[in-house]
């Protein structure tokens, strides 16, 4: 096994001290250097280790393999589960960002009360995402890295689908079977 250089140690003791995920410009601030290289390094040198180099959005991490998170659990954090409005503003926002307070409405048929979007903003999972062209210019909102990060996402194109979450039973049964009725052409 040969010695790493100096860039890719330099690189590695960056990302182990920062105290949130790193984006190249972040690592490059600091080694400067591009560290692109060093970053594909790293990364084959820990693949299959206890800890991995992992890319979240467009920022780098380590964190723990996946098949040994199951040691770590004993060590859990208090956890804060969202409400049922918290967890469909959240998709709505995923799936549709930038999206307004007005369309989010549309979208769920209810009025989401200012609570339900500042655990969001607390959780670090969405931000404002400027303002809309429109009259009245609404806020819009989009998710975060630490979305991402939390949820295991490498980008927003990893969210399943309507057929991922067909199969994985996470439709309710009434939605399906109105989207039965809706289909046109389905008359006798």
């Amino acid at each position: 096994m040969t010695p790493p250089d100096a860039l890719v140690r330099a690189v590695e003791a960056v990302l182990f001290a920062a105290e949130t995920p790193l984006t190249v410009e972040a690592i490059r601030a600091h080694v400067a250097a591009d560290p692109r290289p060093a970053l594909a390094q790293l990364q084959a040198d820990y693949a299959g280790r206890g800890i991995q180099l992992v890319r979240r959005g467009d920022r780098w991490l380590f964190q723990t393999a996946a098949d040994l998170a199951h040691l770590l659990r004993r060590t859990s954090e208090e956890r804060r589960s969202l409400s049922r409005a918290g967890v469909e503003t959240l998709a709505i926002i995923a799936y549709h960002e930038p999206t307004t307070r007005a369309e989010i409405e549309a979208i769920r048929g209810v009025q989401i009360s200012k609570g339900t979007l500042d655990v969001l903003l607390e959780a670090g999972w969405i931000r404002p995402a400027g303002r809309r062209e429109v009259p009245g210019r609404p806020l819009t909102y989009a998710t975060t890295p630490a979305f991402l990060t939390h949820f295991g996402l490498a980008s927003r194109r990893d969210l399943p689908g309507i057929d991922d979450l067909r199969a994985a039973g996470l439709l309710d049964p009434v939605d399906l079977s109105t989207e039965r009725l809706e289909k046109p052409g389905d008359s006798a």
